[in-house]
Parts: C-alpha cells; structure tokens; sequence
C-alpha cells in the first residue's frame, strides 16, 4: 500500500503531512510586502498564500517589481513516511515588472534570462521534476505583435532527455487598465493577474501537472 504526499503552499486540496506545519493566513500577509504599485499590490494578495514574495528583486543586473517562488515536494510512502520512494521536486521562479513598452525584443531578452539562471539554479537528479521560470510584464497596452507571440510562445528543455526532468520559460503581458492579460501556454499563475476577475482560489498549475505526473 502507498500514500503519496504533496507538500507546498498550495491549493487547500493538496494533501499533508499530519505533522505538516500550516502557516496560519495572518502569519502568511505579515511577512508579504506591500506594494507601492496598486496593481502589483493586489496580485501579491492573490499569490501570497502560494509563493514567498520579495520587492525589487535584482537578477543579473537586471530589477523586478516583485519576485515570487513556489516549491513543491512529492512523495510516495510505503506502509509509513519514512520509507518514501518516488520523490519529486519542484519550483517555479516568477518575475515580474513593469514597463511603459514592450516588443518581441524584450520578450526575447527575458527568455535569455531564463536559460542563463536554468543553468545556474538547477541541480539535475532524478528528484528534479521541473523548474519553470515565468517572466510578467505589466503595460499600458498589448501591442498586437506581443500578444500573437505570447500566445503562441512554449520553451520546455528536457534534462538528460528527461531523466532529471525538464526546465520551462513562461511568458506573460498584462495591461490592467484595459482589462487584458495574454499568456504562454504554461503560465497559469497569468490567472492571478486578472484582478477584475472574482476567483475563489488560486490554483497552481505546477501543483496539478506534478500530482497528475506522479499518479500517471
């Protein structure tokens, strides 16, 4: 008999250790920082409970308004926790920023960024599930050129053929004042940027691809 386990700071439905510390939502929004920007402010409100959160966050030289990460762990238990075997590992790194314009340039500047921190922040094993990288952009306006490649942009990099998983670059534009977000084809957390949208709960695609890997 098996039990698979999924720890993170995900959706309410993913399953935990019974000694799992849960940290309380209070404890969660104190350690969040706030935003002088109005826009990003409401989006760390949805992300909070998902990912760790920091301000003006610096790369390679290069600033972001926010940086997020969100790591998963996923285990299978044989009979008790501590005979686990099938162990997967996951993160996603968010940048986000804001800009007045944006082009295909920059959109390609920022895919560059995230080959060049796959190859430093990975550690490839047979643990390593995926790594994704997703870079934000938020922006007066979508020019239409930007939104035809964002919608249309996928770059996966598989690890020794897959072996020890593979790494993703994310792409997503948004223009809150008009009310319009376009995504890559895995940047789910694009859903967060909707502010003018209700959502219930803010779900990790990462999460479910992980969960749907491991019981696949």
């Amino acid at each position: 008999m098996s039990d698979e386990t999924a720890d993170s700071r995900a959706p309410e439905d993913a399953q935990l250790p019974d000694d799992a510390n849960v940290p309380d939502d209070a404890d969660v929004a104190d350690d969040v920082p706030d935003w002088d920007d109005e826009y990003v402010d409401r989006v760390s409100d949805r992300l909070m409970f998902n990912y760790d959160l920091e301000k003006d966050h610096a790369v390679r030289g290069r600033a972001f308004t926010m940086y997020g990460e969100l790591r998963l762990e996923s285990q299978k238990h044989f009979l008790h926790p501590s005979v686990n075997y099938a162990n997967y590992e996951a993160r996603e790194h968010l940048f986000v920023r804001r800009a007045e314009t944006i082009s295909r340039a920059d959109l390609d500047e920022l895919v560059e960024l995230g080959h060049e921190l796959a190859d430093e922040w990975i550690d490839p094993d047979e643990e390593h599930y995926g790594t994704e990288f997703t870079f934000g952009v938020v922006v007066p306006e979508i020019p239409d050129a930007v939104r035809e490649h964002v919608a249309d942009f996928r770059d996966r990099t598989l690890l020794k053929f897959g072996y020890y998983g593979h790494y993703e670059v994310n792409l997503l534009v948004a223009a809150p004042d008009r009310e319009e977000v376009v995504e890559s084809r895995n940047a789910d957390v694009a859903t967060a940027f909707r502010t003018w949208t209700d959502v219930a709960e803010e779900r990790s695609g990462l999460l479910t691809r992980l969960v749907s890997a491991i019981r696949g």
